[in-house]
């Protein structure tokens, strides 16, 4: 019987070339992984571990979940399994423990606020005290392609500028640095790493799940998609060959 690729051969020669490029990661590093639940963030902690076996250099890896507070009920009024626990659970199959960090500050949604910009500010205002907390001097996001391109449309639509997540980012006079080994390839094949190893998402019970700009730009980008072959990767290509002399 063949046995099972978890990591795709071409997958993980551009998980590699981000990290080259980007020079991600260095001997001696101490990394702190931001999980989520989704599967973007479970994936990246089993991926910056195993690294560890097969890299020339040694790094340490920290996960670290920030709880949001977020708990439901299901359809009959069950009680739904604690995201934590899930999220735990899960990591703990890899050897991988995982720190539980209570949110700082809590979204008042009774007062009408809608927005998830605040909570992502305050979460990553969080990982950057940690990080420094525990002497981490970088911090590992799952973001993917369709993270990049999201945010890029995203930025256009409502901020007014031409600006993506990069797939580093360094900080603070250089002190700490934001990185991102999963840029180069796409969702699809993220989901297709973590159906190998078994991890599934643990559902987000943020009231405002599926019911945001980022959500609503997902569909249209998706239907950008469905009718243009090689779109995406255009576009890709694109933030990477910016022509500042034909900007205003």
């Amino acid at each position: 019987m063949r046995k099972k690729t978890i990591l795709p051969r071409q997958v993980n020669r551009r998980i590699g070339q981000a990290m080259q490029d980007y020079a991600m990661l260095s001997h001696g590093d101490h990394v702190l992984v931001a999980v989520s639940g989704g599967v973007d963030s479970l994936v990246l902690a089993w991926l910056l571990q195993m690294w560890l076996r097969k890299a020339p250099i040694i790094y340490t890896i920290r996960v670290v979940h920030i709880d949001m507070g977020f708990r439901g009920l299901g359809a009959e009024g069950a009680e739904l399994d604690d995201p934590v626990e899930q999220i735990s659970e899960q990591l703990h199959r890899f050897g991988l423990p995982v720190l539980v960090e209570q949110a700082r500050e809590l979204p008042d949604f009774a007062a009408g606020e809608r927005s998830c910009f605040l909570c992502a500010r305050q979460r990553r205002h969080q990982l950057f005290d940690l990080a420094r907390d525990y002497g981490c001097n970088k911090i590992a996001f799952g973001h993917h392609q369709d993270d990049l391109i999201e945010t890029l449309f995203l930025n256009m639509f409502y901020s007014g500028n031409i600006s993506t997540m990069m797939p580093r980012q360094d900080l603070f006079a250089g002190s700490l640095a934001l990185i991102r080994p999963l840029a180069y390839i796409e969702k699809h094949e993220v989901l297709d790493i973590a159906k190998n190893l078994g991890l599934t998402p643990v559902d987000n019970l943020c009231p405002l799940a599926g019911d945001t700009r980022r959500d609503q730009m997902r569909q249209t980008l998706q239907t950008l998609y469905q009718q243009g072959p090689g779109v995406k990767a255009s576009i890709f290509a694109s933030m990477f060959n910016v022509r500042e002399e034909y900007l205003p």
